[in-house]
């Protein structure tokens, strides 16, 4: 389906209109006007010659931003074997599904991937694809992003070294480096949009400092920097992720980021749940973003991130779903509330209100992907917005509607990107859902009885 160019639309007379300006104001009874794809007005009375949806009944928030995802992976969710591992085991059971992977799957799955995520209520994701089976290329993901209509931040992901020299992954998955490196040049000439409005921002990504080498992750971050583009990798995930850097790097994943070039604020790191004191201090002192992936570091038994600590200390920090194999389901909204449940357990029930939960995921994602012309509601920032029903079951009751991680809707009534709806009435508009789903289902089926 065709997206429609952006026109002049109203949301007319929210009930509430969560900001995340820089004042983190809360309105009643306003609306937004839509003109292309920013926001032209945010007030009260406004009128227009376009197009008008009701906001009556509803909460409007910024469109919320994804940091962090491996969208290939919902072909393989809650597979046996890898349901109960940790980080380690479950990777080694995965990566001979992964390998047979063909173009038309990485289309596919980030079809759907983005789907989910639309419905959730984001506007916005990355995507960090670290392996291309059968002549499989980041190409196959951002064409499928440009079918759904989300702004996207693929990355060029990587792995160098296999299980015949150490590393986790079968050489049949990883890549010449010099290859890996011509293909980030590739990547990024011909997709990157730096411009304000962009809908694809390419960055690049070796996939950890386990599975490419010390070569490797140098040589990228001179490429981004040289290419204007950020930085993106897995660190400090679990206790077998810092053993690991110990035993084969002599120091701690933040040491060995710090040494390779690895921190600055062209750079976000997914998890980072085994930070320590120092780590922390050098992410603020360099504005290195955090990817922090609540669910997932649940589903893996990783830990819980210091994600207190990190924000106290100034790191910026947004959420991230996740690969929908470590997460099985990909909701923003959920990430959300999971992110301010966790730290109340680690640090007391005032540890985290539902409002910095919700700051998280939105103006604190798009500030980690070096986006902060999205994730808040402000006169001339994108129109990247989402419209949440109050008239559900799970909202019913709620004292403060706008509260939305505490009590609200997990999906998305209107969604609006660069000023395109996305979702009507809780529905996509730009796919046919029911036939995407039943040929992801039926893939999922043919990986199945191939393993």
């Amino acid at each position: 389906m065709r997206q429609a160019e952006p026109t002049e639309v109203l949301l007319q007379n929210a009930d509430y209109i969560v900001t995340m300006d820089d004042k983190r104001r809360v309105l009643r009874n306003a609306d937004v006007l839509i003109q292309g794809g920013q926001i032209a007005t945010v007030g009260q009375g406004l009128t227009t010659t376009g197009t008008t949806v009701s906001a009556a009944g509803s909460v409007v928030t910024p469109g919320l931003v994804n940091t962090h995802h491996h969208l290939y992976q919902n072909l393989t969710r809650a597979v046996p074997g890898a349901q109960d591992a940790l980080l380690f085991g479950w990777l080694q059971r995965l990566y001979p599904i992964w390998a047979r992977f063909t173009p038309e799957d990485m289309h596919l799955s980030t079809q759907l991937g983005l789907v989910e995520l639309a419905l959730s209520g984001c506007t916005l994701s990355s995507d960090h694809l670290y392996l291309y089976p059968n002549g499989a290329c980041l190409d196959d993901t951002i064409a499928a992003a440009q079918d759904v209509g989300l702004r996207f931040q693929p990355t060029r992901g990587a792995m160098s070294i296999g299980e015949s020299d150490g590393g986790l992954p079968p050489d049949t998955l990883v890549e010449g480096e010099a290859a890996i490196l011509n293909d980030m040049i590739r990547v990024v000439d011909a997709f990157h949009d730096p411009s304000e409005a962009s809908m694809l921002r390419v960055g690049l990504a070796p996939c950890s400092p386990f599975s490419v080498s010390r070569e490797l992750m140098r040589d990228t971050a001179i490429l981004a920097r040289d290419k204007g583009v950020m930085l993106h990798t897995h660190l400090a995930e679990n206790e077998e992720d810092i053993a690991y850097s110990l035993t084969n790097f002599g120091c701690r994943p933040g040491q060995y980021a710090q040494d390779l070039g690895w921190t600055g604020d062209d750079v976000w790191h997914a998890h980072c749940v085994k930070l320590d004191g120092a780590e922390i201090d050098l992410f603020a002192r360099t504005r290195t973003g955090v990817a922090h992936c609540p669910c997932s570091n649940c589903r893996l038994g990783s830990g819980i991130a210091p994600v207190r600590a990190m924000r106290d200390a100034g790191v910026p920090v947004g959420l991230g779903v996740d690969g929908s194999a470590s997460n099985d389901i990909a909701s923003l909204i959920g990430e959300a509330r999971q992110s301010m449940l966790l730290q109340r357990v680690a640090n007391g029930a005032d540890a985290m209100s539902a409002y910095e939960a919700l700051e998280m995921a939105t103006r604190g994602g798009a500030d980690v992907l070096g986006r902060p012309e999205c994730g808040r509601i402000m006169v001339g920032k994108r129109a990247d917005l989402a419209i949440w029903d109050r008239n559900t079951v799970a909202a019913s009751g709620s004292w403060d509607p706008a509260a939305l991680v505490l009590a609200g809707a997990s999906t998305v009534k209107h969604l609006f990107v660069e000023g395109r709806q996305i979702v009507a009435d809780g529905q996509i508009t730009t796919i046919d859902l029911e036939a995407l789903i039943a040929r992801h289902t039926a893939r999922a089926s043919d990986l199945a009885a191939m393993s």
